[in-house]
């Protein structure tokens, strides 16, 4: 199930078919076959645990491409608020998984960006519904 973004924060969340840690294994797996870097992967839940603290599954999978985010942060710097592109996975407390981004579109406007360059945050769209989806 796919939800709307909210109009505001941009936040687009998807369920995920997979357990939380496998749609993070599927969606790096895609991301690193595609060529794009995996720049860091931040396991919340395992540093709740460290610190003695109780969490449900949820990791950042911080990624991108320079060659399609170089040329936006040329055209506007503070682009590079928002990248590289982040996808956050965690389960809820009925064990469903989802996977959240912020919609490309909301990146674009917020920074002031030319609607052109969109396409070159869009392109990642196919890989994040790839990795909650049979």
């Amino acid at each position: 199930m796919k939800t709307a973004a909210d109009a505001v924060t941009g936040i687009v969340k998807m369920r995920s078919h997979f357990s939380g840690m496998e749609t993070m294994e599927r969606l790096e797996s895609l991301l690193t076959k595609r060529g794009l870097a995996v720049f860091a992967r931040i396991d919340f839940s395992g540093d709740a645990q460290r610190v003695g603290l109780s969490m449900h599954f949820e990791q950042l999978l911080i990624f991108g491409n320079p060659k399609a985010g170089t040329p936006l942060m040329l055209a506007v710097p503070t682009v590079g608020l928002d990248l590289p592109l982040k996808a956050l996975v965690w389960e809820d407390d009925t064990g469903t998984a989802w996977l959240a981004y912020v919609e490309p579109g909301h990146v674009i406007a917020r920074n002031g960006l030319p609607t052109e360059l969109a396409e070159n945050l869009r392109a990642v769209l196919p890989i994040l519904e790839s990795a909650i989806s049979n």
